[in-house]
């Protein structure tokens, strides 16, 4: 779908009980591979903190309708310095996160209102969403009640041995990157986050609690823009990123 189509298709969308959609900002990360004593999520990008960037875009999008913030409790006064700077208005909560990210997973959903249908799970490092993404995966949730941004696969894929020697190129005809925001059914995602502890499961996304629990994540693409500032050589991209949007705004 093009951005108007996905624009209009938002817009149209009538508010209700049943959709509301709640997202939950994950800005707990220890950020260890940005270098020592870099929090990724406070990082400059153009001028602006990286996690702004993130908050800036789920305030902008019209179906959501609140946001919990979960971070290190270190980084509480600075954090409510940008959601004021920035006015970010739909924010409920700020609470501290786990050990891990399925720990600050629970910690945001015991935060967000009973009211909340759906749920938004994003990294506070994805800044580079648009709210237009964000409104095409609730579009999908609401439909398959669970939803994720993603990237096809374009590269040739090898597997590898321990020392790094190519054992075989993988089909990547039905490969998908996993990107945020991946959007499910609050009871949906309670129940997978219920039997992950229960069984002891780690994922490496919240894609994989559903699928742990048996049910299947519709991949909606978003392309290659949607990045997550990781390591030092990601600010670099982002920005050049940031630059090639304001010249197609020209």
């Amino acid at each position: 779908m093009s951005i108007e189509t996905i624009k209009m298709a938002a817009e149209a969308v009538r508010l209700t009980k049943e959709n509301y959609t709640a997202a939950i900002i994950l800005a707990a990360g220890s950020s260890t591979r940005m270098g020592k004593d870099v929090n990724k999520q406070l990082t400059q990008l153009r001028g602006i903190p990286v996690l702004a960037r993130t908050l800036m875009a789920y305030e902008s999008c019209v179906v959501i309708r609140e946001i919990v913030i979960v971070a290190a409790e270190k980084d509480f006064k600075e954090i409510q310095k940008i959601v004021k700077d920035y006015k970010i208005s739909k924010m409920t909560k700020l609470v501290e996160g786990g050990s891990t990210r399925q720990a600050s997973a629970i910690c945001g959903m015991r935060a967000i209102s009973e009211e909340a249908r759906f749920v938004a799970i994003a990294d506070g490092a994805r800044c580079l969403t648009t709210p237009w993404q964000i409104a095409n995966v609730c579009l999908h949730a609401y439909r398959h009640n669970a939803a994720s941004a993603a990237h096809k696969v374009s590269d040739t894929i090898k597997r590898a041995n321990a020392i790094g020697m190519s054992q075989a190129t993988i089909d990547r005809t039905n490969l998908w990157q996993a990107q945020t925001p991946q959007i499910f059914h609050t009871s949906l995602y309670t129940a997978a986050l219920h039997r992950a502890t229960k069984d002891r499961f780690v994922a490496t996304d919240d894609n994989a609690l559903i699928e742990h629990l048996g049910y299947r994540v519709c991949m909606v693409e978003c392309g290659l823009q949607n990045i997550k500032i990781t390591t030092p050589d990601d600010l670099p991209l982002a920005e050049a990123i940031l630059a090639y949007r304001e010249a197609e705004k020209k």
